[in-house]
């Protein structure tokens, strides 16, 4: 059957009809977006440096993990109260445990923090890795020459401190298992300066009261073996351990060693060159009187037996409970609380942030009209013409004598000279004025003189009247 011809006009192949799109909310695709990062990544490990550490009064903690290529929104909600909030500090290293969500207000993934640990060890691990190395290569701690524990002690030598944990737990320990055991203290510091040389010294001290004993032939008060042991604490608490003089004296002593330092991941140099490791005080205790307690507690096997598989069966049950309830706890509604309370502090910091603002330009403002109302204020106006004034006619009465001042000294040598040129003077040197006694005209020429005219001379002191007589 032939194909049918397609018409040139024929657009439906050129333009099809659109398909069916599903069109999202920004909610509902950041909701989708929490549930995929919550159920594919969940509770991880992250490493990094903390920065813009802030707490806020709702008793949240909210910070910033970044490393030199991205950085990690935190928030650490007051409900975790096993988490030790004191190590978070601005520029520290730390190792956080927690779970990726999205926080749906801001649209944002972050980690919300149910365990912090600081790192920064670094040095001091790279010390202990050399003289593992080191001892290793000698020989301390060859499999060979570890010695056996003996089954059933009557006598231990116990090398820590008399006030620490590590020596109740292990008294507790021997009271519980075996009370007849007997326990010779070599107390001790076991951190610190100078520790180190203290553990040694007590090491060496019961080996040399173990030979006493022997060569006096008292059996009694031998000792069977020796246990060091400690408390968990740092890598720098547990320093004292890692000391070649605390491994010299362990590698030296006649008596087996016992070494229980810390806790169960903690190891130290001790550990490996002692006879035996035990991962905790109690642990170390529990071992060394193991035998009796043994024996003791045969007839009890069974019991024990079924105690195990019931502690078995309530681990394999307590796991599957801790994966349901952290299914539930991501559908719990204090998920939601905590989001909301979230969002809460963020509207208190953005109100009190515009409160801030709106004080400070009303201030401003405030500011600035009293700085117009003071310069316009009448009575400062006329205090400030008032001083102008004052000070106007201080200058007035200071210009006003100095020009008296300089027409006086102009005037007095115009005074000098004018006296000078005076008839007073001319007078004074010896010469008259001559005047017509009637008008007062001054006669300068003789012949200007007529006969009987009434003429008065002025002398220097006095005038003299006088009648022209005719000539003959």
């Amino acid at each position: 059957m032939a194909r049918p011809v397609k018409s040139q006009w024929d657009f439906g192949e050129l333009f099809p009809k659109e398909r069916t799109r599903q069109v999202l909310s920004v909610t509902e695709l950041t909701w989708q977006i929490k549930r995929l990062l919550e159920d594919q990544v969940g509770r991880v490990w992250v490493s990094g440096e903390i920065t813009n550490l802030r707490f806020q009064t709702s008793g949240h903690t909210y910070f910033t993990l970044k490393d030199a290529g991205a950085q990690l929104n935190c928030v650490l909600f007051r409900g975790e109260l096993k988490v030790d909030r004191s190590l978070l500090q601005d520029g520290r290293k730390v190792t956080l445990q927690g779970e990726v969500t999205v926080y749906e207000p801001r649209g944002q993934y972050q980690l919300q923090v149910t365990a912090v640990e600081v790192q920064g060890l670094g040095a001091l691990q790279a010390a202990f890795e050399k003289l593992k190395q080191k001892l290793s290569a000698e020989g301390l701690f060859a499999p060979a020459r570890k010695r056996p524990l003996p089954r059933y002690p009557q006598r231990l030598g116990l090398v820590t401190s008399p006030t620490g944990a590590a020596i109740r737990d292990v008294l507790h320990a021997v009271r519980r298992r075996h009370p007849g055991l007997e326990l010779v203290l070599a107390p001790c510091r076991v951190q610190g300066e100078g520790a180190a040389a203290e553990i040694a010294a007590a090491i060496r001290l019961l080996n040399e009261f173990h030979r006493s004993q022997l060569a006096i032939g008292n059996w009694q008060l031998a000792i069977d073996l020796i246990l060091v042991t400690r408390g968990g604490g740092s890598l720098e608490d547990l320093w004292a351990f890692n000391e070649e003089v605390v491994a010299r004296a362990i590698f030296e002593s006649a008596l087996p060693v016992v070494s229980a330092v810390g806790h169960e991941i903690d190891f130290t140099i001790s550990d490996f060159v002692a006879d035996l490791r035990a991962a905790t005080p109690s642990a170390a205790a529990e071992i060394i009187t193991e035998g009796v307690f043994s024996s003791g507690q045969f007839c009890a096997e069974a019991a024990a037996r079924m105690r195990q598989l019931v502690r078995q069966q309530i681990a394999d049950k307590a796991q599957v409970l801790a994966l349901v309830s952290r299914r539930l706890a991501r559908a719990h509604p204090g998920r939601r609380l905590n989001d909301w309370l979230q969002q809460l502090d963020d509207l208190q910091t953005g109100l009190l942030r515009s409160v801030r603002q709106g004080a400070r330009r009303q201030r401003v403002a405030w500011q600035n009209l009293s700085d117009r109302l003071s310069r316009v204020r009448p009575a400062l106006l006329l205090q400030q013409r008032r001083e102008v004034l004052r000070q106007a006619g201080q200058r007035l009465q200071k210009q006003a004598q100095a020009r008296l001042r300089q027409a006086r000294n102009r005037l007095e040598p115009l005074a000098a000279r004018l006296r000078l040129l005076g008839p007073e003077q001319v007078l004074a040197r010896g010469y008259s004025i001559t005047r017509d006694a009637q008008t007062g005209a001054v006669l300068r020429e003789a012949s200007a003189a007529r006969a009987g005219q009434r003429l008065s001379t002025r002398l220097k002191v006095g005038e003299v009247s006088s009648v022209v007589e005719a000539k003959d």
